[in-house]
């Protein structure tokens, strides 16, 4: 029995020993990426970097001449990553069919979004795709995130700031703008208030916010698993970590579905008072988002796991590209000197929400820092059949290919010798008219995907634009930050979202309408 059992593993390791040898023979293995070995791949050197795995992929793709890597490792899919421009428009728009988010990215995120729009393909995405394209050019759908957003800043993010000022105190912005994000899109998603900004901060923020952030901090994890037969092993056995995100996940379904219930008798009652004649001040029509699709009469679970996905994609986005825009702004005093300007210039429509859209400045900025610091920093399909990338990369089916937006921004064959600096030129210097509608600023969204790209470009894009623009020219119009330590270089944490490590700590200080003044003859310093 025991030279039996020796034969089968001598057996075994031989198949595997030819299986990787094809795969270098055939080209299926690229030249250009992490150093690789029979059986394990790159296992080794990726558990060197593990630490470091975002600089570790732009190295190897910028010295990669197509800006492709191959990254083979036991445990893991064969996956292919890119920072070519045709490559991602290859996948994102002219073989769009051949790349679906696919089952192991579905099964990562399914417990937690269901068959919400982020995570299903085919015609389920596309009948969502339909729907939501409808309901954000929908004019009342606007005018609630405007007038949401308005409050928001006027009750509570400048009060909060305001007594930080006032205090003398440190702030750490990456919170702030995370509970003013995450009130928001509840408001504008379910029409409810979780007031999880106060502007006697610091407090606990409320039952479902900490839910989402759990959940999406465990899901996360999920996704940087080695191997992800362990995650799949223990929620399956209900212990550790799963065992924590069934519970808040439940929290997050049983919070939204008494939503969907109270909601859905609210209508009930409404239309009771229509049929009677008597319409109260109760009897208006109501503009959020879970509101308008039980009018479309859809199911509650599916109706459940849309709104669950736009808090998902919507909380955190917006307020890490925020925080990462007032960092750099705080080491690039000329460029918040050009941006006050164009906001004092701005006009009695400048203050509010969506009054901000011909300021170019402030757009070039938000746009430049989403290049370095995109809130998502990369984003992974799986190969339905194979294919050949533009660059002759050959993808397998099943394969894993990842467009790598974190690497795409630093690469110097796409954005020219100073990729890496911060600098308003690159886009300030592109013509406003002309361009494709899917650009932004001007920019290829195949060259500047952080947006997605093709059908399925973001379609809170315009939306996340107002609310940061909006969002920047309040606090700057009325603030000065200074991060408590000027010589910290945060860490960039690539989670579900990107997050900024250990969070951004300032302090305060009121602006007078006279500092905002002073700051345009000095506005063409800066870069």
């Amino acid at each position: 029995m025991m030279i039996c059992y020796m034969l089968w593993w001598l057996v075994a390791c031989c198949l595997l020993f030819l299986l990787y040898g094809s795969k270098l023979r055939s080209g299926w293995s690229h030249g250009h990426g992490p150093r690789s070995y029979p059986v394990i791949g790159c296992l080794v050197a990726f558990y060197q970097n593990r630490r470091r795995l975002l600089d570790w992929y732009t190295e190897l793709l910028a010295a990669s001449p197509t800006q492709t890597i191959v990254v083979d490792r036991l445990g893991a899919r064969r996956t292919v990553v890119t920072a070519n421009p045709a490559n991602v428009e290859h996948i994102l728009k002219s073989n769009f069919g051949n790349y679906p988010k696919g089952k192991p990215f579905t099964d990562i995120l399914g417990d937690l979004l269901g068959t919400g729009i982020f995570n299903v393909d085919g015609e389920l995405w596309y009948a969502q795709r339909k729907l939501v394209s409808h309901e954000f050019s929908a004019r009342a759908l606007r005018e609630l995130e405007f007038a949401v957003l308005e409050d928001e800043a006027r009750s509570r993010l400048v009060p909060a700031l305001a007594l930080a000022a006032a205090r003398g105190a440190a702030v750490d912005m990456q919170d702030l703008l995370r509970r003013f994000s995450f009130d928001v899109i509840c408001r504008v998603s379910l029409g409810v208030d979780p007031g999880c900004l106060d502007p006697a901060l610091p407090a606990a923020p409320p039952r479902l916010a900490a839910a989402f952030d759990n959940a999406a901090g465990i899901i996360a994890r999920r996704g940087a698993a080695p191997v992800a037969a362990v995650w799949k092993a223990k929620r399956a056995l209900g212990i550790g970590s799963e065992r924590r995100l069934r519970e808040e996940i439940a929290v997050i379904h049983e919070a939204v579905m008494d939503l969907i219930h109270i909601r859905k008798k609210e209508r009930g009652l409404n239309h009771q008072e229509v049929n009677a004649g008597d319409v109260g001040a109760g009897g208006g029509r109501r503009s959020d988002l879970l509101s308008r699709m039980i009018e479309c009469g859809y199911p509650d679970e599916a109706i459940r796991d849309m709104v669950i996905s736009f808090i998902m994609a919507g909380r955190d986005t917006t307020s890490s590209a925020l925080t990462w825009f007032f960092w750099l702004l705080t080491r690039h005093r000329g460029v918040e000197r050009q941006v006050l300007e164009e906001i004092a210039g701005g006009g009695a429509g400048g203050g509010a929400a969506g009054g901000q859209g011909r300021m170019r400045v402030l757009h070039a900025a938000l746009c430049e820092t989403m290049r370095l610091y995109p809130p998502v920093a990369w984003d992974s399909k799986h190969a339905a059949a194979g294919d050949v990338l533009p660059d002759g990369t050959r993808v397998g089916r099943g394969d894993r290919v990842t467009y790598f937006q974190y690497g795409m921004g630093r690469m110097e064959s796409i954005w020219g010798a100073d990729a890496g600096e911060f600098s308003l030129r690159r886009w300030l210097s592109l013509p406003e008219e002309g361009a494709p509608a899917a650009a932004v600023a001007g920019v290829s969204p195949f060259k500047y995907p952080v947006f997605q790209a093709g059908p399925r470009t973001c379609v809170g894009k315009e939306m996340a634009f107002v609310q940061m623009k909006f969002v920047a020219s309040t606090v700057l119009r009325r603030f000065e930050l200074a991060p408590v330590d000027e010589g910290r270089v945060p860490v960039f944490l690539p989670l579900m979202t990107a997050h900024m490590a250990g969070g951004l700590n300032v302090t305060v200080r009121s602006r007078g309408g006279d500092q905002i003044a002073a700051a345009a003859p000095a506005a063409g310093a800066g870069n």
